[in-house]
């Protein structure tokens, strides 16, 4: 009877290691830190956020795939681009980024000073300068002026993202 319950004991504890092991691993392919705590997720592995999050003092909203708590119990944004790979991360990805930095900093009440972006094989840190954040507001304030605009210039020679864009149909100056 005692030899069946080391027998079970050992069996547990070998299960826990590779679970234990597995999580680390995924935890690490998945551009997360591993002395980081996953607090919010929407990539559907966890509870899905019900609503986006929401800044009215901005006028900006949003959905991080991730937070995480860091070492320091930081509340840090990480936005997941599975498909993307690169040896720097993309402007609009670094923005966008930034973006979620303020909404933490709106719910939470604290400031963040960096986030993380996950590409398919690169993790990114971006801090959260001064300068990035002022950056991303001048870029909301030419948004919301275009939005006010009869007509908006094409702001590039980009036939790909003329395909894509949401005014596409609408847009005499799309590229084809």
């Amino acid at each position: 009877m005692e030899i069946l319950l080391v027998i079970t004991v050992i069996i547990a504890l070998l299960a826990a290691f590779f679970l234990r092991r597995t999580g680390r691993a995924e935890q690490a392919h998945a551009g997360i830190p591993l002395d980081a705590r996953v607090i919010y997720s929407d990539t559907g592995a966890w509870a899905r956020l019900e609503k986006p999050l929401f800044s009215r003092r901005y006028r900006l909203t949003g959905k991080p795939d991730y937070f995480v708590a860091d070492e320091t119990g930081a509340t840090i944004p990480v936005e997941v681009k599975p498909n993307r790979t690169a040896s720097q991360p993309r402007y609009s990805d670094t923005m966008q980024l930034m973006a979620y930095g303020i909404l933490v900093e709106e719910k939470f009440g604290v400031r963040p000073t960096y986030g993380l972006l996950k590409y398919r094989d690169e993790v990114f840190r971006i801090e959260f300068t001064d300068a990035l954040r002022a950056e991303l507001f001048a870029i909301l304030q030419d948004m919301r002026r275009a939005r006010r605009a009869q007509n908006v210039a094409r702001s590039h020679d980009d036939a790909v993202k003329c395909k894509y864009c949401g005014y596409r149909e609408a847009c005499a100056e799309r590229l084809e």
